[in-house]
C-alpha cells in the first residue's frame, strides 16, 4: 500500500445553499503535516459532525474508489467525496474499528464510517446520492491521529489490522441509529470506536443507538 493523494480544501458555498463547507477537497501536490486535528491548513466548516481528534483524517481506498468510478460512469479525481487521503490497494469494506495505517512516523487509527449527509449530496449534485452511497455499503473511513508527522504522495503505507473482534465499516453503517444491547454492545465497547458513539453505548440505560 501506499499514499495516492493528499487533499485539502477551502470554505466554499454549495450552490442554492447559504452556508459553506469544506468538502470540496483537492489533491495536493508535496508534504503535508498532520497532527491531532488532521491535515494542516484543511478547513472544517462544521465542526459539530465534522473534524475532531477521533474523525481528524478521512480515507478512502482506491479499490472502492475504482468502484465508484465504473459506478458512476466517470473517472474519479481525488477529493470528490471530500477525503483526506487515499491510500492505494485498500477496499474500504476490509477495514475494521482499530486497524492502523503507518506511514513514516504518522500513525492512523480507525475509528468509525463516514455517514453520508445532504452537504455530500448536494456536493456530488444528486438529491439521492444518500441513498445510493448508503445502499453502496462501501463507507469512508475516519482515523484518529495517533501519532503526527508528515505525509506525502507515494509514500509507502503499512497496513495493520486489529488483534480484537472485527467491527467493519459496512456493520458500522447498517447499525448506525440502532439500538445495540449484549454481546454487541460489549464487542463495540472493546474496540477503539468513536468518543461519541462510546459516550452513547456507555451512557445510562443500557442501551445506545
Amino acid at each position: 500500500m501506499k499514499i495516492l493523494a493528499l487533499c485539502t480544501g477551502n470554505p466554499e458555498r454549495l450552490p442554492g445553499k447559504s452556508y459553506k463547507t469544506g468538502i470540496f477537497k483537492h489533491a495536493v501536490n508535496g508534504a503535508v503535516m498532520i497532527d491531532a486535528e488532521g491535515l494542516v491548513g484543511d478547513a472544517i466548516c462544521n465542526r459539530k459532525h465534522h473534524g475532531g481528534v477521533d474523525q481528524a483524517v478521512y480515507i478512502e481506498g482506491s479499490l472502492t474508489l475504482d468502484w465508484w468510478a465504473q459506478e458512476l460512469g466517470r473517472p474519479y479525481e481525488a477529493g470528490t467525496f471530500g477525503e483526506n487521503m487515499v491510500i492505494s490497494d485498500l477496499d474500504n469494506r476490509d477495514a475494521a474499528v482499530g486497524d492502523r495505517f503507518l506511514a513514516g512516523d504518522l500513525i492512523l487509527e480507525v475509528t468509525s464510517c463516514r455517514m453520508p449527509c445532504a452537504t455530500f449530496a448536494a456536493r456530488m449534485a444528486d438529491p439521492k446520492f444518500v441513498k445510493r452511497y448508503t445502499a453502496a455499503a462501501r463507507p469512508g473511513i475516519y482515523c484518529r491521529v495517533i501519532r503526527g508527522g508528515v505525509a506525502e504522495p507515494g509514500m509507502p503505507m503499512e497496513y495493520m489490522s486489529f488483534s480484537g473482534d472485527k467491527i467493519t465499516m459496512p456493520e458500522l453503517m447498517e447499525t448506525f441509529g440502532r439500538r445495540l444491547q449484549g454481546a454487541d454492545r460489549a464487542r463495540y465497547l472493546s474496540a477503539p470506536i468513536h468518543y461519541k458513539l462510546r459516550a452513547m453505548l456507555e451512557s445510562p440505560g443500557d442501551e445506545a443507538h
